[in-house]
């Protein structure tokens, strides 16, 4: 089978260049930058000389039928577009944006400054949470492949959502730590070297786009109306993510820890930790480490979630879709441990 990169010149995109490369039964046969075209893969970045895609040749744009899957690592607007498109084609398409990740076109205006047109694909595209949507994402053509606070937070709190733990109307408060190449590689001053170098700062504070995925993923999972006070920060590291998550339930310490030990214990990708979580642990992976804690005074879990936001949180979990999709084992070319130290 043959595969496009839309996008190909990302860090997301890139990520999955890397991951790709010895990945029985498929050939990659398409990348895309509009700012690279025209020059091969190993000019443009060194670091895949060697590559058996060292010579592919960047492209301006896509041709939809060179290719049997696309991975789209494109803004929102563009995915939106080329996704009905490919689908149109009858394709199998997993895209990295969030232009179908959320089933409410309402809130696509004011979260991502752009109205919806495609409420029929909408409605069929599945969200790529394999943990959580795995039958779903076996027979689906387009995967809305999730954002990575959404990754983090969700795991972190799908034990609670399935047991019934967390009551109707509840606030689940999330603190999430993100590494800097989550931005993307355009030039943007905050982003710059003297601006992040030991430098720690929140941003979008009241209003985060990952809000309502999260929450529209919550209702789906529990039938309940549950708000989440999400505080996303950046810190300076280069890739990584660590999720905080704390919200009230009344349960045992012993208890709590056995519903996650139970819920995850033949998933591959989540490993159940006995000490907070540590970004540097998951670099590089697709894992998710999750621990758990209950604070007796406040009777509230707390929660630690932490991924590597290009892996987990982007690339690695859509090639994790992919392996469903084409029925392989998840963990193909996906079980590689995390540089350490």
């Amino acid at each position: 089978m043959y595969v496009a990169i839309a996008g190909a010149s990302g860090y997301t995109g890139l990520e999955l260049l890397r991951l790709l490369e010895n990945y029985k039964d498929i050939e990659i046969n398409q990348i895309t930058s509009r700012q690279y075209a025209g020059k091969t893969l190993k000019e443009v970045f060194p670091v895949f000389n060697k590559s058996k895609y060292q010579n592919l040749t960047f492209k301006s744009e896509l041709n939809f039928n060179e290719s049997d899957i696309f991975f789209l690592c494109l803004p929102h607007e563009a995915s939106l577009d080329f996704a009905k498109q490919l689908c149109d084609l009858d394709k199998i398409v997993i895209d990295l944006s969030a232009a179908y990740r959320i089933k409410d076109q309402n809130l696509y205006p004011d979260y991502y400054g752009f109205n919806h047109p495609y409420l029929d694909l909408l409605n069929k595209a599945v969200y790529g949470l394999p943990e959580i949507y795995r039958d779903r994402i076996k027979s689906a053509k387009l995967v809305a492949n999730p954002g990575c606070y959404p990754t983090a937070t969700l795991l972190g709190l799908y034990p609670l959502l399935i047991s019934g733990l967390i009551n109707d109307n509840s606030v689940v408060v999330v603190n999430a730590l993100s590494g800097i190449s989550g931005a993307g590689r355009h030039l943007k001053e905050d982003f710059m070297y003297p601006e992040s170098y030991s430098n720690v700062y929140a941003y979008n504070i009241t209003k985060h786009r990952h809000t309502p995925e999260m929450e529209h993923i919550i209702k789906d999972i529990s039938s309940k109306n549950i708000s989440v006070r999400f505080t996303p920060h950046i810190i300076p590291i280069s890739r990584g993510m660590l999720s905080t998550i704390t919200v009230n339930v009344n349960i045992s310490k012993s208890d709590l820890k056995n519903l996650y030990y139970e819920t995850y214990k033949n998933e591959y990708f989540v490993r159940i930790q006995e000490r907070p979580s540590r970004i540097k642990e998951v670099i590089g992976t697709n894992f998710c480490d999750i621990f758990v804690d209950y604070d007796e005074k406040n009777k509230m879990a707390v929660i630690t979630s932490a991924i590597d936001n290009l892996s987990k949180g982007a690339s690695s979990q859509a090639i994790q879709n992919l392996n469903i999709i084409l029925n392989k084992p998840e963990n193909y070319c996906l079980d590689d441990f995390p540089l350490f130290p």
